[in-house]
């Protein structure tokens, strides 16, 4: 003949784990065991929010003979705790409840499996930072790209250059400036000044002769450039022939 009250020793238990959790401790039935549930929660969790941690409450149903016989136990209302977490947070819950047979053992339970979910986010926020860091790296390392732009060779840049120079509009400018400044030809220059041909056509007509009848010996201006145009001629002095 057993000498342990069970049933009375489940129900101070109930009565103790009610003053712990003030009020978070809900009994979900009492026939013909308590069945019980308890929140477990990891330190940093936001309750508003639901983020920054882990949650969930352990459900868990007297035996005839706890806590000299395991109690039965469960997961509900999980948050942030995916299958992998919850199948080792219960695999840990079993291995304390063989460690704690013969001693009321709720509480230990709670406890054991919220500092199990703790260490569990410490190597979740690991996880998220080492992200972190490595997509800071990435990004660093996409702007530093940026500004180190592509190597520059010869070739390369002069094709920019020649292919800026035209789209501002230098090359067409610069090929004007050659045209109009380029050295003129002998004839180009006679037929360029107009006083020339007045000065010839009127003193062919103070000698009698009409403009029909002049004709111009082209060949004559052919060597023209062959001509020292920028020789000191325009001194009063200059005497041909005398140096």
């Amino acid at each position: 003949m057993d000498s342990r009250n069970y049933k009375e020793d489940q129900a101070n238990e109930i009565e103790a784990l009610d003053s712990i959790y003030c009020g978070e401790f809900e009994v979900l039935a009492t026939e013909p065991f308590h069945r019980c549930k308890v929140p477990i929660t990891t330190e940093e969790f936001n309750a508003e929010t639901q983020e920054n941690g882990m949650r969930c409450h352990l459900v868990f149903t007297y035996t005839e003979k706890y806590p000299d016989s395991a109690p039965l136990v469960e997961l509900e209302d999980l948050i942030n705790i995916d299958d992998d977490c919850e199948k080792g947070v219960l695999r840990h819950i079993e291995e304390t409840i063989g460690e704690n047979l013969g001693m009321e053992m709720i509480f230990t339970l709670v406890s054991s499996a919220q500092e199990w979910l703790n260490l569990q986010w410490d190597d979740v926020k690991r996880s998220e930072e080492i992200v972190r860091e490595r997509r800071l790296r990435e990004e660093e390392e996409i702007e530093q790209k940026k500004f180190e732009g592509t190597r520059v060779t010869v070739e390369s840049f002069m094709v920019w250059k020649t292919a800026f120079e035209d789209e501002i509009g230098i090359t067409q400018r610069r090929q004007k400036e050659l045209a109009e400044n380029r050295k003129l030809t002998g004839k180009e220059l006679f037929l360029r000044d107009n006083t020339l041909n007045e000065s010839d056509i009127k003193f062919l007509l103070e000698a009698g002769d009409s403009i029909e009848s002049v004709k111009i010996d082209e060949s004559l201006f052919q060597n023209i450039d062959d001509l020292d145009l920028d020789s000191d001629t325009s001194d009063e002095d200059y005497v041909p022939g005398k140096e």
